[in-house]
């Protein structure tokens, strides 16, 4: 997962973290190990965990961990540079270097592996590979059955294929350019699996294929990340069709009974921080899960990428969520 975040209201517990290495991993990717420059241990991480990296002032990104969650002593992550892109993987890749310090968060999980399935399937296009690596890692040593599907325009754009050639249950699928001649996920999951769990993490294009592919399955079986809100999406955090005629709503704070309200183009992370309330932000697009708050009453608009219908029976992401209706009320 690589994605912008504007802007960080607060700071969560930060780590200062040394660049030990950094390695060509394919075309355009650089993979960046962090330790800690003491040699002490790394909080602990799960497969599917991602990091806020802060490259500079004003600049915050979030990047997948892919090497072994056994690990405590070492942060990877890969990153893929993008010069179209808003700036992030472009400044990382030109300013940071071995032995640099850098701002990091603890490490947060929105992507988690369902450890008492019987078999995983695993699809990966591009850089989307970065969290299905540590995955493969924790399955290895749960002795868990899978499959990995790797999706790559050719083998020099393939990050860690040399670490994934040695295992005979991950295969490489290279198109070319063509998307006719690559992987056909559509007949991979034709058949849901009893006991199979499905997760897939790539391009906007790739997601949608999955998604697709992926309908008859059981909702609780597919797992997906995006690192990207998908392009043409509605859901807009500044859309003003929600809530009253003119798009603004009213938010009660239940601990105080204070009354904040939201207008028609501003998001409700916005408007919290501006009343006062602290509340962190860092991807503004739905996508790690910073700003979840409880709510207690109200009906939601949810446009986030990352909450399951359980979740969003509670929780909402204040940089996108709306209200439906005039009013909610927030457990804080």
């Amino acid at each position: 997962m690589d994605t912008a975040s504007p802007q960080t209201h607060v700071a969560s517990s930060i780590l200062s973290l040394m660049v030990r290495q950094i390695r060509c991993e394919a075309n355009g990717i650089n993979s960046y190990e962090l330790v800690d420059p003491d040699g002490n241990d790394l909080p602990a991480f799960s497969a599917g965990a991602h990091i806020d990296l802060h490259i500079k002032p004003g600049m915050v990104r979030q990047y997948s961990l892919c090497n072994d969650p056994a690990e405590r002593h070492r942060y990877v992550i890969a990153v893929l540079r993008s010069d179209a892109g808003q700036g992030g993987s472009k400044t990382l890749h030109e300013t940071v270097h071995v032995q640099d310090l850098i701002q990091v968060s603890a490490p947060r999980n929105h992507f988690p592996l369902e450890q008492n399935a019987k078999k995983a399937i695993l699809l990966a296009g591009g850089i989307g590979v970065t969290p299905l690596k540590a995955m493969v890692h924790a399955i290895e040593a749960l002795g868990m059955e899978y499959e990995m599907h790797y999706c790559a325009r050719n083998a020099s754009r393939a990050a860690f294929a040399e670490a994934f050639s040695s295992r005979g249950n991950v295969h490489l699928h290279f198109d070319n350019g063509d998307p006719s001649r690559g992987l056909d996920v559509v007949r991979l999951l034709h058949v849901p699996q009893e006991y199979t769990h499905v997760y897939f993490c790539g391009p906007a294009g790739f997601m949608e294929t999955c998604r697709q592919a992926t309908r008859h399955w059981p909702n609780e079986a597919v797992h997906f990340e995006y690192f990207k809100a998908p392009v043409g999406d509605s859901g807009s955090a500044c859309d003003t069709t929600q809530g009253t005629p003119d798009g603004s709503f009213n938010v009660k704070i239940a601990s105080t009974g204070q009354m904040i309200a939201v207008e028609a183009g501003q998001t409700l992370a916005d408007a919290l921080v501006g009343a006062g309330i602290m509340l962190e932000t860092s991807c503004v697009s739905g996508l790690c899960g910073t700003c979840k708050v409880r709510y207690l009453e109200g009906e939601v608009d949810h446009r986030d990428y990352i909450l399951g219908p359980d979740e969003q029976s509670e929780y909402l992401t204040a940089c996108v969520s709306r209200s439906r209706g005039e009013l909610l009320v927030l457990d804080l």
